[in-house]
Order: structure tokens, then C-alpha cells, then sequence
């Protein structure tokens, strides 16, 4: 029996209601999750991890690990492990930080640019993962957002 996730968005007006939506979101994540964000530069996929981090009850400053690739956050409710994978040359790369051990983990990995590490996205049982999708809509308003879950 095959179950298909339901496709659900939530519509922001402003940064502090992306952050609202990611701290929802956390305050519901499972040991395992991987939460596959993607979107354009200046989307608030970081605004979202900060609050998605809000919600595992993590206190520490979260900022993207783009030059780090990884950031590991260990004082909430579960481990995150915060990737940004902007930067990556190729899929090695990620094998060498441990992404096995991470993704395998007991914690929850979210994975911005989710995108451009597709292939390695696709080795993961889908019902671990969550795609965030995170879209503009001048028309709507500049601080507008589309947040599509999939």
C-alpha cells in the first residue's frame, strides 16, 4: 500500500512569519527527518532554518554554514544538523563530511540548496524526507512567501 504525502503551503508576509513557519514545523520534526529546502537566493530558506531550529528548542545562533557546510546543533530536543551545500564542488564532498552518519542519525538533517545534491537526495527513503520549497511573489508584496511542503 503506497501512501502519498499530501502537498500543503503555507503563504508568509513577513520574515517573522517564515521564522513562525519553521519553528512549526520543528516543534513537530522526528529522529531521522530530513528537511530538503530549496529556494532562490534571499527566499528565507535561513530565516526558516532559524526558526525550524526555534522549534527543536535550540538556543544557539543559527546562521547558514555556507562556508562550513555544516553546522551540528546539539542542545534542543534533537540533534540538527544544518547543512548548506551551495558551495559543493561534488557529491564526495558530502560523502567525506559524514553525510551518511548524519542523514542515518538520530537527529534531524536540514539540507539547504537541497537541489544540487539531488542524487544523493534520492538515496534516502522519501517517507524520511520533507521537501520545503520557498518562493517570491513580487506581485504579492516584497516580504510575500510561498512555503510548498512536499
Amino acid at each position: 500500500m503506497s501512501m502519498e504525502k499530501e502537498k500543503k503551503y503555507i503563504e508568509t508576509h513577513s520574515a517573522q512569519e517564515t521564522w513562525e513557519a519553521g519553528r512549526s514545523l520543528g516543534q513537530t520534526a522526528v529522529p531521522g527527518q530530513v528537511i530538503a529546502l530549496v529556494g532562490d537566493l534571499g527566499t528565507g530558506k535561513t530565516v526558516f532554518s532559524q526558526g525550524f531550529a526555534a522549534g527543536l528548542q535550540i538556543d544557539d545562533q543559527v546562521n547558514s554554514p555556507t562556508f562550513t557546510i555544516l553546522q551540528v546543533y546539539d542542545s534542543g530536543r534533537l540533534p540538527l544538523y544544518h547543512f548548506d551545500v551551495y558551495r559543493i564542488g561534488d557529491i564526495e564532498e558530502m560523502l567525506e563530511i559524514g553525510w551518511d552518519e548524519y542523514v542515518y542519525g538520530d537527529g534531524v538533517c536540514l539540507v539547504e540548496w537541497a537541489d544540487l545534491i539531488e542524487d544523493l537526495m534520492e538515496e534516502i527513503p522519501q517517507e524520511k524526507v520533507l521537501r520545503v520549497q520557498i518562493r517570491k511573489d513580487p506581485e504579492k508584496g516584497m516580504d510575500y512567501r510561498r512555503i510548498d511542503l512536499l
